[in-house]
């Protein structure tokens, strides 16, 4: 006699049912939630040892009543306007078309003038003539490098001596560790103890003092804030620097110049400097062009800003995240922005294995998330139009990039995961097995356990699938009481 009763399984916002017999166990799962953090090296010490085992005091003006999470979030902006004049939340800074017209003339011979391509495959998937900036293709792997050359250029001579320092999670530091090299500029970038060991190599080849501190960026942030004060070194914020703003609008520009009637510009939203800038360049030239920001909806920092939400900062791993915004960079872009939207997870993880297989192109979660807004449905409204999304950067660990593939394989339903008990008889497993060769799937991983079961076996087996739906059928494994089949995705 089978006992049948079941229990319902959340996944991804979808529903599953897991059924229980006497030696059945079914569950089928479409993706997992994955850790994207990465380990990587160990610490290395800064130049300054008691700065880096001392704990910095926030100063009581600087802490916010209530939540300690919202003191972290106020911390950043508040100590970089005691470094950095420019980047004051009391006085914002507006950058000017002239100083993105000035930037891109200087810029000019220090970086790549990227391409602007049109994907037949993703205008057709999504009805629109979509186009895509391909600024991956810096030398640094991002659009970064822009503002940071024109930062270091619009330095005086005696800055130029002492050098700069940053706070960046790898590639705003790369951007100048890179181009610092090439001005004969020296570069110090503190970076989160986890950053990944690509990012801190790479700038270390270009000469450039790396110093890890902290577990999150904000921690990171706080430490070179310190540091440049007690150094007096010019501190560059990746996001809110007004010069650096101005360098990356000319993005903007490139854009404008390379793609004829261009309609709406998708713009990766981060800490704000990016679509600020692209959006003053466009709406000065163009202001009927729409300009979209795009961010992760676990970190939307600017949305909240916009919104002026004082939301709590919970510092988590996300495939697109920036727990600060400039303020510069808010200030800049009210009135410019048209819309900001923000995608899930899976939209990203997906963006990023479509633009690996259909574009073949390596990016990054916080580069992708133009494109998985229109996976997630978020700009249908731009069906007809001619549209160039940014791709901002390709720098992605290759241990988060594994992950992210196997993730946005689940997500597509091209990857399953599912339990199943058989009884311990010979040919249990052969018969599994058989039946899930007929659908034409391979099984990736099988994992057998049994002291813990009352079962005789128990069998973990994630399928590689394809996309068409097809169904599974196990004969003689389940009774006739239960579902005999199970819908997964096949070729």
């Amino acid at each position: 006699m089978f006992f049948l009763s079941y229990h319902s399984c959340v996944e991804h916002g979808k529903v599953y049912k897991q059924f229980w017999a006497a030696d059945v166990n079914v569950l089928l799962l479409i993706g997992q939630k994955r850790d994207c953090h990465s380990s990587n090296s160990e610490n290395t010490k800064p130049s300054m040892e008691e700065l880096n085992e001392a704990s910095i005091a926030v100063p009581d003006c600087l802490r916010a009543e209530g939540s300690d999470e919202c003191a972290i979030r106020r911390i950043p902006s508040a100590l970089c306007s005691f470094v950095d004049p420019f980047c004051d939340p009391k006085k914002p800074v507006k950058t000017t078309f002239s100083d993105i017209s000035s930037a891109a003339f200087n810029i000019r011979d220090g970086i790549n003038r990227t391409p602007t391509i049109k994907s037949d495959a993703f205008s057709s998937m999504f009805d629109v003539e979509l186009f895509f900036k391909q600024e991956f293709l810096q030398v640094t792997g991002s659009f970064k490098e822009r503002g940071a050359r024109f930062a270091l250029m619009r330095l005086t001579k005696e800055q130029r001596q002492i050098g700069v320092i940053a706070a960046s999670a790898g590639n705003h530091a790369l951007a100048l560790a890179y181009h610092g090299h090439q001005l004969g500029i020296p570069v110090t970038v503190v970076m989160p103890k986890f950053a990944p060991l690509m990012k801190i190599s790479c700038c270390e080849s270009y000469n450039a003092k790396v110093i890890l501190h902290g577990l999150h960026i904000q921690e990171a942030k706080i430490f070179a804030y310190e540091l440049a004060k007690h150094e007096n070194i010019k501190y560059i914020n990746g996001f809110d620097n007004p010069d650096v703003i101005a360098g990356q609008g000319t993005i903007g520009l490139e854009i404008l110049d390379q793609v004829s009637n261009v309609d709406a510009i998708v713009v990766p939203v981060g800490g704000g400097g990016l679509i600020a800038g692209v959006a003053l360049a466009v709406k000065t030239l163009k202001p009927q062009v729409l300009v979209i920001g795009v961010e992760s909806e676990m970190c939307p920092s600017f949305k909240n800003a916009v919104e002026q939400r004082d939301e709590p900062l919970h510092p988590e791993s996300s495939l697109a995240d920036v727990p600060t915004v400039g303020d510069n960079a808010v200030f800049m872009a009210e009135g410019l922005i048209d819309d900001l939207v923000t995608v899930c997870e899976e939209s990203i993880a997906l963006a990023i294995l479509r633009l690996l297989e259909v574009q073949k192109a390596v990016v990054e979660g916080a580069g992708a998330v133009g494109l998985a807004a229109f996976i997630s449905g978020k700009l249908d409204y731009l069906r007809g139009k001619r549209v160039v999304s940014i791709l901002t950067g390709g720098n992605i660990d290759t241990t988060v990039l594994g992950r992210t593939i196997e993730r946005g394989l689940a997500v597509d339903g091209r990857l399953i995961k599912f339990d199943i008990v058989v009884s311990d008889r010979p040919g249990g497993m052969a018969e599994l097995t058989s039946e899930i060769g007929k659908t034409g799937a391979s099984i990736k991983d099988l994992f057998h356990e049994r002291a813990w079961l009352a079962a005789n076996v128990y069998s973990e087996l994630i399928t590689h699938l394809g996309k068409k739906y097809k169904q599974i059928s196990f004969p003689g494994l389940l009774s006739h009481n239960l579902p005999r089949k199970i819908g997964i995705r096949d070729e």
